[in-house]
């Protein structure tokens, strides 16, 4: 062998070990399982991802995220959460649906589960206490099931003369559809409430123009991710119908809906953000008590109020948390 070839032989051995040892260490993926979609839940992975920061874990540098979107259409949870399952994934979050909770908990008992749950997560069959969830969940309980009542409450203050209320269920969200349907009609009163399914954005289409033949006077929305979705839309036909409309989160009066209340999103996401930290660093789900969202906001479109017609009650006025001019 030439010297030359030699020593370049013996160089590129001596730098075998170096070059692999310049190699980034493995760090943590963690699984992002959502009921919506990438372009509507940007606020809310920012949220997320602010969580996993007060944790210390930021993306890119000592954690990873891996994402799979529903888009609203509940029945893929299963699959998407099966997949997640195969992977090497340190937690699966999912901060906004308990249907996806319960699809997660079915695909692994191992992986460790952070939720975010509208409804009763105890009733929904995702932990078997608040306080001790047992197994490998915890999660954030955000209440936007609980506040049905509430919500009515305020469509009844703004519509007073309102007889016919439309609701508007997904019946593919098991998590929202009875809940939303009890509270609905035990806080209608005297008031008549038309349910309605909808499952497609050509769905709610019909939904208003079955409305508008049956002389509905307001719109109550249900929660949940589907909904969320499809809030540009709904937003549009409800100005169109001259439809006055309680929606469950404040993503709604940004757009255009009439009015919201429930709990603050974004804050519930930072939330199990700060969990999934805390189970990255070793803590096990079954020693995180579920946390109980504190935050809820009344929003209110003030410019959609005037173009309907509508006079907001100075007293409610006064306790909203953002009136939109």
């Amino acid at each position: 062998m030439r010297r030359r070839e030699f020593i370049t032989l013996l160089c590129g051995a001596a730098a075998w070990p170096l070059a692999a040892h310049a190699q980034p260490p493995s760090i943590p993926v963690v699984g992002f399982l959502d009921a919506g979609s990438p372009s509507e839940r940007i606020q809310q992975v920012a949220a997320f991802r602010k969580g996993l920061a007060e944790g210390g874990y930021q993306e890119g540098r000592n954690v990873a995220l891996e994402f799979r979107w529903a888009e609203g259409q509940y029945d893929r949870f299963a699959a998407l959460a099966a997949d997640l399952a195969q992977r090497p994934i340190s937690v699966i979050a999912v901060p906004g649906s308990g249907v996806g909770a319960l699809a997660a908990k079915a695909a692994t008992t191992t992986i460790p589960i952070v939720f975010g749950s509208a409804g009763d997560p105890v009733k929904e069959g995702i932990v078997a206490s608040l306080n001790r969830p047992g197994g490998n969940l915890t999660g954030v309980n955000f209440f936007t099931a609980e506040l049905v009542a509430k919500r009515m409450q305020l469509l009844r203050k703004v519509i007073p003369s309102a007889s016919r209320i439309g609701l508007l269920l997904n019946p593919t969200d098991t998590e929202n559809y009875e809940p939303t349907l009890r509270e609905v009609r035990a806080a209608a009163g005297a008031q008549q409430v038309l349910p309605l399914d909808v499952a497609t954005g050509r769905d709610i289409d019909k939904a208003f123009d079955n409305m508008a033949r049956e002389k509905v006077d307001a719109l109550f929305v249900s929660p949940g991710s589907f909904f969320n979705t499809k809030r540009v839309q709904l937003a549009i036909l409800a100005a169109r119908y001259m439809l006055p409309a309680n929606y469950p989160v404040r993503a709604y009066p940004e757009v255009g809906g009439l009015m919201s209340y429930g709990t603050d999103i974004l804050d519930a996401f930072r939330q199990v953000g700060a969990y999934t930290a805390l189970i990255l660093k070793g803590a096990k789900p079954a020693d995180l008590p579920v946390l109980q969202s504190t935050k809820f906001e009344l929003v209110i479109n003030l410019n959609t109020a005037r173009a309907l017609g509508l006079q907001i009650p100075g007293d409610i006025l006064s306790v909203a948390d953002e009136v939109i001019e």
